[in-house]
């Protein structure tokens, strides 16, 4: 069945909201004969159709204007347009076009409470793993048989820079490289040489393994990565240069040689004794035991990450309710930081199977915005995180839904699993909208979008090494709706396989020769025209199309269109671009990185993809 084109972007251009009211603009192909158009909302929970009204035409598209009233009793206003075509109706909304009235998963949606700082899209975020980037002061390294972690069972053991990692089942997360803070912040000039903006830590507290998402003190550094001092100078310095910084929080478990939990009874500090094995400690109750038993709920079932029970006010008060509680401590002076990633914040709560949920996430908001209005607050979720995306909880997630597992399973014909999983552009596009359309604009902007992380095997091992496949989604992570975030060492053409050889240390070297790796100049040129474009970083999407292993798509504000163009396939392809669709009749196609340039003729233009090329274009007069 063929859809006639109608299209609503969400960006200022299209949506400008007033006190009350929402002001909403569409366009229709100027030769589908429409008798009218109803922007469909529901300000009382029952459908309100409200007539919009033709506006100018451009070219071949047809402008509509109207008005609906933002909802007074609830955060989202969500709406719909139906279109009436003769004896047949069409439908509008997020994902598309329809002949019937989409669900509300659907609808287009506006926030009219709670909106993400306006600085996240801006941003060009960088992840580090601490321990694998870069050790600039050796006499604070972990070292081989310094102290154990379960007990006795693993010694640590330290290793020669650039050495192999151990699974995890024999000693890796007791393995260690000696990266520390002093080395990241040495190193702020070489990733302003690349670009970036800001910088995602992993774990730096103080904890037991190599990866410190096993907690022991919330209120200080690491000894081996740094000091609380050395840290405030990084922050600091980052500031001065206008970058951002954005640390992990663990918060939904501890190590059990936490002095709460102290199963291996190393706590000297205090008198206090911890949870494990007595039933009267004053921390018992911060953890959750059967009865008086030492049988306790750990994360995903791992006995050495017990979980904490929210429901226990001293617990509540630690974290984030107190007036210096943990989340708030590393917002104020004098660290600062700008934006907290919560590590399996969908898993927190009180009881096995996290209850109420939705009321920690939203006090943790709370907590953060209380300190700092700005303060970026980002989840982590492996999969579908709309419910946490409503605007009331956090500003955006860790995007492995909505951009991460469509990417790979196009690109790398497999998904999270690392299963077999093909894809063409076609259905790359509806699991792309698909996911992009539960979640309000604003936050649509502030997902953090990743090819790969510290938990995913590197893309350009997944991609085979194949560093022109790489490059195609690259360019998608600069283009695409969200904020991009590269994972150390891809601009130098760092591998890793699974979970821990995905943490390998950063081969500093390459970066030291005469002539970096090619994707390094390429990663440079991608976000110097990601800073430089509103329209990548705020503008609406438009598809253009999307076919076998090729597509196309628009970023778009009022005065700026740039087109994405990819194709994926092993053979060279013709794309016949509906640049009409954009209101574009004439003018030229400019290429962003190259300079070559394409004729516009009569709001069409046909352009010639290489095997595995892309291209960025901007429309220019």
């Amino acid at each position: 069945m063929k859809t006639p084109f109608l299209y609503h972007g969400q960006d200022s251009a299209w949506l400008t909201p007033t006190e009350s009211t929402l002001n909403v603009t569409m366009v229709s192909d100027i030769d589908t004969l429409i008798s009218a158009i109803f922007i469909r909302c529901e300000p009382d929970n029952e459908e309100l159709l409200i007539d919009m009204e033709r506006g100018k035409t451009q070219g071949r598209l047809q402008y509509w204007h109207g008005e609906l009233p933002i909802n007074s009793d609830k955060d989202i206003t969500f709406y719909t347009f139906k279109v009436m075509q003769n004896s047949r109706q069409w439908w509008l909304h997020g994902c598309g076009v329809s002949p019937r009235v989409p669900g509300k998963e659907k609808h287009f949606k506006f926030n009219n409470q709670h909106q993400p700082p306006t600085w996240v899209k801006e941003q060009v975020f960088y992840q580090v793993f601490p321990d694998r980037f870069s050790n600039a002061n050796p006499s604070i390294s972990v070292q081989s048989n310094e102290y154990y972690l379960r007990g006795t069972e693993k010694p640590t053991i330290a290793k020669a820079w650039g050495e192999s990692a151990s699974n995890h089942d024999s000693s890796g997360p007791s393995e260690f490289f000696g990266g520390d803070l002093q080395g990241i912040h040495n190193k702020i000039d070489y990733l302003q040489e690349l670009g970036v903006t800001a910088l995602y830590l992993n774990p730096i507290f103080t904890a037991p393994s190599n990866h410190k998402y096993d907690t022991t003190d919330y209120l200080n550094i690491d000894p081996h990565l740094g000091t609380n001092e050395q840290f405030a100078d990084m922050v600091a310095d980052l500031h001065q240069r206008n970058m951002k910084i954005m640390l992990d929080a663990v918060y939904n478990h501890t190590s059990v040689d936490h002095p709460w939990f102290d199963m291996y009874q190393r706590n000297t500090a205090d008198q206090t004794v911890g949870a494990y094995d007595h039933p009267n400690s004053t921390y018992r109750q911060y953890y959750q035991f059967t009865d008086n038993s030492n049988e306790y709920i750990g994360w995903n079932g791992i006995s050495t990450l017990p979980k904490l029970n929210f429901s226990n006010p001293e617990v509540q008060d630690y974290i984030y309710a107190g007036d210096d509680a943990v989340i708030k401590h590393w917002l104020k002076p004098p660290y600062n930081i700008d934006a907290w990633r919560f590590d399996v914040i969908h898993m927190l709560g009180e009881g096995k199977g996290a209850r109420n949920n939705a009321h920690f996430v939203k006090s943790f908001r709370n907590a953060a915005k209380s300190v700092n209005p700005d303060c970026y607050v980002l989840g982590e979720h492996f999969f579908e995180a709309s419910n946490w995306l409503q605007g009331d909880q956090e500003d955006g997630a860790m995007n492995y839904y909505g951009f991460a597992h469509p990417l790979r399973a196009f690109f790398a014909q497999k998904d999270i699993a690392y299963h077999a999983c093909q894809i063409d552009a076609e259905e790359l596009v509806e699991w792309l909208d698909e996911a992009r359309t539960k979640l309000p604009w604003l936050n649509q902007l502030s997902q953090l979008n990743q090819l790969d992380s510290h938990d995913t095997m590197r893309f350009l091992t997944m991609v085979d090494n194949n560093t022109e496949t790489m490059h195609l989604a690259l360019m998608v992570l600069f283009a695409y709706v969200g904020t991009p975030c590269v994972y150390y060492g891809t601009e130098v053409e760092l591998q890793g396989g699974q979970d821990p050889d995905n943490r390998r240390c950063f081969p500093w070297e390459r970066t030291e020769q005469e002539q970096k790796p090619q994707t390094f100049s390429y990663l440079q040129q991608l976000i110097a025209v990601r800073k430089s474009s509103t329209a990548l970083q705020s503008g609406s999407v438009q598809w253009l199309l999307a076919e076998n292993q090729h597509f196309a798509f628009a970023r778009t504000t009022e005065t700026e269109h740039v087109l994405c163009l990819i194709n994926n396939s092993e053979s060279a392809k013709i794309l016949h671009l509906p640049v009409w669709q954009l209101g574009i009749e004439s003018g030229s196609l400019h290429d962003l990185l190259t300079d070559d340039e394409w004729h516009i003729s009569e709001g069409s233009v046909s352009i010639t993809l290489a095997s595995k090329e892309g291209l960025l274009l901007t429309v220019s007069e």
